[in-house]
């Protein structure tokens, strides 16, 4: 891999042990992805938040270099543990809660903006198309490739950090012009956002880096986002490009019945104990969608909304929250439902939710059963 002059002395520890460290994250990256050189990035966002998914190694290591470390570009965070606002009510562990408040400053420390969530596609201004971006977060990764116009690899938490801190990320993969030689076609009529998310978990299975997809029909966002984190939970691949793609491509139908493989596959449950809504997190037009369908309803059991911080305070001066409320929801920012400890298998069987994400990491990492539904069919059946 080509490095100028000055990288070639940071890599050699002439710029101290942050710099060596990060270029040698990211030339090894690159190499491993055939990479020809490092190119500036605008944006980091960054992964490796919550304390259940890296651990005391993980806060001690963010602890020890946020001495020093100082990010060089426009960088965002990941969901943490748990809403801050209301952790006293979920009786976690004192040892989480003060490991997870660690990272939480290590992050500020080191001029990271305190986002915690994991749509950062809506809740700030997207740069102008071909900005090349280093996003650890899969959904989000897909989503600034394939609905931005954006340009980034899908990176790991180790490389995002790295670019956060050089303000630069290996040339390689997605950066790089992309001619999928798979096309899925669309054969599923009259699709909801769980059938989104199920293609999208489909793509990312039949996909390598990227994938022509054929067939849809206008989205909105909640399918969008869907069908991104759909993707982003079973594969290495980041980009959706809309159309037939050459000649040579093999052909894939996404029909009923991989739609319901997919399904079979996640949907471990007949009911859940409880509800979870946004994985990824609901963004305001989803929360205004939601607070509209509860006029007048209410959940008959624990309903938990998952919506970032800066979402939740505009929701609550229009007036959403105070519906949601009313309606029985627990409304929880800077979290998720993926990986959270909120939602255990020792006082949880099964949760209900529409999200394919959420249900592959609820099954797969929380141990808990699934009941998938989509969110018109979830207001029918748990609300009276």
């Amino acid at each position: 891999m080509e490095l100028t002059k000055d990288e070639e002395s940071a890599l050699k520890g002439e710029q101290g042990e942050i710099m060596q460290m990060a270029y040698r994250i990211l030339v090894a990256t690159g190499e491993a992805t055939d990479a020809d050189k490092l190119v500036p990035i605008e944006w980091a966002h960054l992964s490796g938040v919550n304390y259940n998914t890296i651990g005391d190694a993980g806060e001690e290591f963010l602890s020890s270099i946020s001495k020093e470390a100082r990010v060089k570009v426009k960088t965002t965070l990941n969901p943490m543990g748990f809403d801050i606002d209301n952790v006293s009510n979920y009786g976690l562990d004192e040892n989480f809660i003060s490991k997870q408040l660690s990272i939480r400053n290590s992050y500020e420390t080191m001029g990271v903006i305190p986002s915690f969530s994991c749509i950062p596609y809506e809740i700030f201004d997207i740069p102008k198309v071909g900005t090349q971006v280093a996003f650890a977060e899969s959904n989000a990764a897909i989503h600034a490739n394939s609905f931005d116009n954006l340009k980034t690899n899908k990176e790991s938490a180790f490389s995002a950090l790295a670019s956060a801190l050089i303000g630069k990320s290996p040339y390689s993969s997605l950066r790089k012009d992309d001619n999928p030689n798979i096309t899925i076609q669309m054969k599923v009529k009259n699709p909801n956002e769980l059938t989104y998310g199920m293609l999208g978990f489909f793509a990312g299975k039949v996909g390598d880096t990227s994938v022509n997809i054929s067939g849809l029909g206008d989205m909105d966002k909640r399918q969008t986002k869907a069908m991104c984190g759909g993707m982003g939970t079973s594969g290495t691949c980041a980009k959706f490009i809309f159309g037939e793609g050459n000649s040579n491509c093999e052909k894939i139908d996404f029909d009923e019945k991989e739609m319901q493989n997919v399904h079979d596959e996640l949907n471990t449950a007949e009911k859940g104990d409880i509800i979870t809504l946004g994985s990824p997190q609901l963004g305001l037009d989803e929360i205004s969608e939601l607070a509209g369908k509860l006029k007048g309803r209410s959940f008959q059991k624990r309903c938990m909304v998952f919506l970032p911080r800066t979402v939740k305070e505009q929701s609550t001066k229009i007036g959403y929250t105070t519906e949601l409320e009313r309606a029985g929801c627990e409304i929880l920012s800077d979290c998720c439902t993926c990986l959270s400890p909120l939602i255990n298998k020792d006082s949880v069987d099964a949760v209900t939710t529409n999200s394919i994400k959420g249900a592959f990491y609820l099954k797969n990492s929380n141990g808990v059963g699934v009941n998938l539904k989509p969110l018109s069919q979830i207001i029918e059946d748990e609300t009276r």
